[in-house]
């Protein structure tokens, strides 16, 4: 495809954005990285010249307003999600929302609604449909290895944020969508929807270990911590089968991430102790009746083309295949923002539960 055809994007966020969007937009055969926006001028002019990107600006709806644009990919922190996607849906462009989506449901909600009224593609980055052993998993459950599911089991613990030295910014703020439960929970609830079905009834329990932390802009003065950094979330599903998840940022050792499926007939695990990496060293391991748990190839099909240093980039590849798929189609493939509509449902749920100490209902 000629370069005058391919689908112009516009990166929003120069943290991940930079890291993972930038490449893959640039690697994707049908995409093509047109313009950047970062508040500071300079350093988007900077990251410009140094990925040969046409257009920066400090101003998004400038941005927003070019016709080189077709898609803004947003991935600043979350408190400022909700503005951005705004201006670029009332800009006709698509987008491509990082998560957490937004600070509450009434936000995704809002934001679906103009993408439906503009006809835009509105996406939601949720990786973890697209990573080999996760489809793999999948195609078991399709396939009704396990049976009726007795019991689900989801340990995701890091230490991502155990050293208390580490400094305080818009993560350490629950008003401005920071925390482990955001971080990560919410692809943990959109991985529960997607396998399993919708949640009928939800119990939570957040705490924080860590209470100030150094802020390196006020001279390393202590700051108020007051996100959660552990979450212990009990569901139900709509089908009746139980579901622990224990979440936790600050775990020194933690023992990774684990999904744990006990079944009628059998039981499948997939996990994975890589720390560093949450896409890379994922292993799926399979158990009829009370067999020993056997690791599961993965097959050619299913495999990634080509795997980078950084886990990440390969499936949020496959992501950007859904979105120029979506956009060609005109069809909101999943994840849109009606998934992450879901998610952001059980993330406000949870915190509710947390505070007023009930176990509520979806």
């Amino acid at each position: 495809m000629a370069d005058e055809k391919k689908i112009g994007v516009a990166i929003v966020g120069t943290g991940f954005g930079k890291q993972i969007h930038l490449p893959a937009f640039q690697m994707h055969p049908h995409t093509k990285v047109t313009a950047i926006y970062h508040h500071n001028l300079d350093k988007a002019k900077a990251i410009a010249h140094e990925c040969n990107i046409p257009y920066a600006s400090d101003n998004l709806a400038h941005i927003c307003s070019l016709s080189e644009v077709d898609v803004v990919s947003i991935s600043t922190p979350p408190f400022l999600h909700y503005d951005m996607a705004k201006i670029a849906l009332e800009n006709d462009k698509h987008i491509l929302l990082e998560k957490p989506l937004n600070l509450n449901a009434g936000e995704t909600r809002e934001l679906y609604q103009l993408a439906q009224q503009k006809g835009k593609i509105a996406m939601a980055d949720f990786e973890f449909r697209f990573i080999p052993s996760w489809q793999l998993l999948k195609e078991y459950l399709e396939q009704d290895y396990v049976g009726n599911i007795r019991f689900i089991k989801i340990d995701w613990l890091v230490a991502s944020r155990a050293n208390a030295e580490r400094a305080w910014n818009w993560y350490s703020v629950k008003e401005k969508g920071g925390g482990v439960l955001g971080a990560i929970g919410s692809h943990v609830f959109d991985y529960l929807n997607w396998l399993f079905g919708e949640v009928k009834t939800i119990s939570a329990h957040l705490s924080n270990a860590i209470a100030q932390r150094p802020d390196p802009l006020s001279n390393n003065e202590l700051k108020p911590v007051t996100a959660d950094d552990t979450c212990l979330i009990t569901l139900e599903l709509k089908n009746g089968t139980p579901v622990q998840v224990n979440l936790s940022s600050v775990t020194y050792q933690g023992r990774g991430h684990w999904l744990e499926i006990y079944g009628e007939k059998g039981t499948l695990v997939l996990g994975s102790r890589n720390l560093k990496d949450y896409v890379h060293g994922f292993k799926l391991y399979a158990s009829n009746s009370d067999k020993p748990l056997t690791e599961v190839e993965i097959p050619k099909r299913l495999a990634f083309p080509q795997v980078y240093t950084d886990g990440r980039l390969a499936p949020f590849l496959r992501l950007v295949d859904q979105l120029v798929n979506s956009i060609k189609t005109n069809i909101n493939l999943p994840p849109s923002l009606k998934e992450g509509l879901y998610s952001q449902l059980l993330m406000d749920l949870t915190h509710q539960s947390h505070e007023q100490k009930q176990r509520l209902s979806n």
